[in-house]
């Protein structure tokens, strides 16, 4: 504190305005400001040379825990950058109290061991417009530490001048974490402004599952659909795995950082560094929490849509579902596991097809990614084999005899008629009412005519009358699919 009293002699202005002084120096890193300036100087010096960004770097994720924990993944992030800034945004977590959107703290300075920082008024009050998104509540600033962790490293980093704006949320609602990130891409236009989401990822699970969950949320991470990464926790928290009660526990500033970062161009986050406190000298390994440095870059060249297999994913799938069927026909139904490979503990929408001397035997699956993709191929096996009410359950004996394909399906997506229907491209879905029926574009093969494959559609599939796809009041929606079968395999279908 002795370095803000002595910034405030030489700098009356700033402190006349309200400071925030610090909430858990000496808890969370040292309160000495020449032992803090050691510790965060050995934390960079020792952390490892970040990776060579596919492009300009718009935004860092970063976690917040005490340095004893984190610092060395926050060390490996922040070496990523350097330079002068006009301003800092840190989106954080709002732990302490709940906030209805994002809580600024919008005047003032924030004070820490290594000196104060102000705050970037003329941007808060220019947020402050919006106060259905942004409200000035000091208050839930006063115990937080998701921002003030922060400020010692941006210290360090970044040439002096800049200014913070400190942004803490917890609001579940995304399209309001949406708006929050576009207001603010929107009001930084033109200003040389760094992003950083403050946020710790898995906790209390056990060392190995956090591990597994945390990789494969930071890989949904790496798509920068918003959508698509909170799923990916959802889905994970579906789970029911012990001990685990988050899985980003700043996922709201998350949220609002890659829909600013986005807004501003950003197309790829690019994992720094990952690790949880289990692996720490001091961690429990029964009770870990994740902790990730991640950039959201503009790079020009977006990941590919969908989920990308190599061949030795597609053969663990392959192998997945003929062992959920055989373990059907002897009784036994999947069990849901998570994987070792991230990949496969991704969400996704998934139909598996059985067929048998070339005549399907059964096909099952789901239009909207419910589980992740592991467990949807397991799920969707053992359906197609056993719940398929076309055919009679697959018996023991029929198992040589049966082939497996697996189709990956893409997001589905309205059309206004069938003329946008492309054959052999598109798989379709068509809904009156209850009457729900799906062919994928595999189908295609069997019925190559429109009229033909739509009419089969609505009368096989919907149980509706077989021009349904005519009627008004028919909904029609498209998809694509990449599919992969024992002994073949057919690329994406665009």
């Amino acid at each position: 504190m002795k370095t803000a009293i002595a910034a405030c002699l030489l700098l009356p202005s700033l402190c006349a305005a309200q400071h925030r002084p610090p909430a858990v120096s000496g808890l969370f890193y040292p309160a000495d400001p020449a032992e803090l300036g050691r510790a965060v100087d050995n934390y960079l010096a020792e952390a490892p040379a970040p990776p060579k960004l596919p492009g300009p770097l718009l935004a860092l994720v970063v976690p917040h825990a005490g340095y004893e924990f984190s610092a060395p993944v926050a060390a490996a992030g922040y070496r990523a950058v350097s330079g002068a800034y006009d301003a800092v945004v840190v989106f954080g977590t709002a732990h302490h109290m709940r906030v209805a959107a994002a809580a600024l703290y919008a005047k003032g300075a924030f004070d820490t061991p290594l000196g104060p920082v102000p705050v970037d008024e003329v941007l808060a009050a220019r947020l402050l417009k919006d106060p259905r998104l942004f409200q000035d509540e000091p208050q839930a600033h006063s115990k937080e530490h998701s921002v003030e962790v922060q400020l010692p490293f941006l210290i360090k980093r970044l040439k002096p001048g800049w200014k913070l704006l400190p942004i803490i949320m917890n609001t579940e609602d995304l399209q309001v974490c949406l708006r929050v990130g576009q207001a603010v891409a929107a009001a930084i236009q033109g200003r040389k402004v760094l992003l950083v989401a403050s946020s710790d990822l898995s906790h209390y699970p056990a060392t190995t599952v956090a591990d597994k969950v945390d990789r494969a949320t930071l890989k949904a991470l790496e798509r920068l659909d918003p959508e698509y990464f909170r799923l990916a926790n959802r889905i994970m928290l579906a789970r029911g795995e012990p001990g685990l009660e988050t899985a980003w526990c700043g996922e709201a500033g998350v949220i609002a950082a890659m829909a600013a970062a986005r807004s501003l161009g950003a197309d790829r986050g690019v994992l720094i560094r990952y690790a949880n406190s289990g692996y720490s000298p001091r961690g429990e390994a029964g009770r870990a929490v994740g902790y990730a440095a991640a950039a959201f870059v503009r790079s020009g060249k977006p990941p590919a849509p969908g989920i990308v297999l190599d061949a030795g994913q597609k053969w663990t799938l392959l192998a997945l579902a003929r062992q959920a069927v055989a373990r059907g026909a002897a009784g036994l139904r999947p069990e849901p596991s998570l994987s070792a490979d991230p990949v496969l503990n991704l969400p996704a929408a998934v139909f598996v097809t059985l067929t048998e001397d070339g005549r399907l035997r059964g096909c099952i699956g789901t239009t909207e990614a419910r589980s992740t993709l592991r467990d949807a191929v397991a799920s969707a096996a053992y359906a197609a084999a056993f719940s398929d009410h076309r055919f009679q359950p697959v018996a023991p004996e029929e198992m040589p005899k049966l082939n497996f394909e697996i189709s990956l399906l893409s997001p589905a997506r309205p059309v206004l008629s069938q003329e946008s229907v492309v054959p052999r491209r598109h798989g379709v879905i068509l809904s009156q009412g209850e009457h729900v029926g799906l062919f994928l574009p595999q189908v295609w093969d069997q019925l190559p005519a429109k009229e033909e494959f739509l009419g089969e559609l609505c009368f096989q599939k919907a149980g509706l009358p077989r021009n349904c796809w005519q009627d008004p009041k028919t909904t029609i929606a498209v998809f694509t699919v990449s599919a992969f079968a024992e002994g073949k395999e057919s690329g994406p279908q665009r």
